[in-house]
């Protein structure tokens, strides 16, 4: 593959054992593991993907990549870095979206397992619009983080 004409090296991170470029850090924070955020911003970077155009994709909820790839035009992820990296990006949505759905099954987990210490599985069910196996299998879920704290379009 063709890379973008610049310099697509990261600072920071390119080699095992190296530390972590805080702009990265900060644009991947939904991957909760450091190497696996390491091992994602070299593929961006290898790609001539930047933080901030990552960040950017992520800000928007992928509504400008979307709506490039839907209109269909030749050359249409040109603005993005090419196929690559529109490929890359909307792989960096859908691990926002993980991260995301994560977080709001482990709140889940939390509220319901406080709900049936007041209520029988039958109710909560009930109120919830679930099957009463359900009520049981989500409380015992728990809420296990480490969760993002904080949506990309929230941040400074």
């Amino acid at each position: 593959m063709i890379r973008k004409p610049r310099d697509d090296r990261m600072a920071g991170a390119s080699v095992q054992g190296q530390t972590e470029d805080p702009a990265w850090a900060r644009t991947l924070a939904h991957r909760t593991d450091p190497a696996e955020r390491l091992d994602a911003a070299l593929r961006f970077s290898d790609a001539g993907v930047s933080a901030a155009e990552v960040s950017s994709v992520l800000k928007d909820g992928g509504d400008a990549l979307f709506a490039a790839a839907a209109a269909g035009r030749p050359g249409w992820a040109e603005p993005f870095g090419g196929l690559k990296a529109a490929a890359l990006l909307a792989a960096e949505l859908s691990a926002l979206a993980a991260a995301l759905n994560s977080r709001a099954s482990g709140v889940r987990s939390a509220a319901v397992a406080l709900l049936l210490e007041d209520y029988s599985a039958v109710s909560v069910a009930r109120e919830l619009g679930v099957s009463r196996q359900k009520v049981y299998e989500v409380s015992r879920s728990g809420f296990k983080p480490p969760y993002l704290d904080t949506v990309p379009w929230r941040r400074p």
